[in-house]
């Protein structure tokens, strides 16, 4: 077997692999800003009190903020899971994490490391979208293929 031969086969199956990986990406950043929201709900009225007094978000009302985080960490993710939107709901989870590391004057160095993982790991599917396993490449497939 020759090196030309066994470099086509790995990059074959690097491509093909891609599909999981993006997969995988969007179920572990799903789950991760979903549990999250599902602990703003269980208690808004603590959510409304830490937006108030804890985090120091920028140039927004606290409940503006409050409000607008816990419908992103709650309807993104889902939209994540199925593929719908998926450059548009990695966009806003971006953005939210973005927001989140900087207005919590108090964030443990290991906080803002998983801040950092959880952006680059949205960067990855803002920049290739959600992948072949999605309602998005089934919708680019149906209406948007050249024929």
């Amino acid at each position: 077997m020759s090196l030309v031969s066994v470099y086509k086969f790995l990059t074959k199956w690097v491509d093909k692999s891609q599909v999981l990986m993006l997969l995988g990406f969007r179920l572990y950043i799903a789950k991760v800003f979903f549990m999250s929201g599902l602990t703003k709900i269980k208690s808004m009225d603590t959510t409304l009190m830490l937006f108030q007094y804890e985090y120091a978000v920028p140039h927004i009302p606290y409940q503006l903020a409050a409000y607008s985080s816990t419908f992103v960490e709650l309807v993104f993710p889902i939209l994540l899971i199925v593929g719908l939107a998926g450059r548009f709901s990695a966009t806003g989870l971006f953005v939210l994490n973005y927001v989140a590391a900087i207005s919590y004057p108090d964030i443990s160095p290991g906080g803002m490391n998983d801040h950092f993982y959880w952006g680059a790991l949205l960067l990855v599917l803002v920049m290739h979208g959600p992948g072949k396993l999605s309602i998005d490449a089934l919708l680019q497939k149906r209406f948007f293929s050249q024929a």
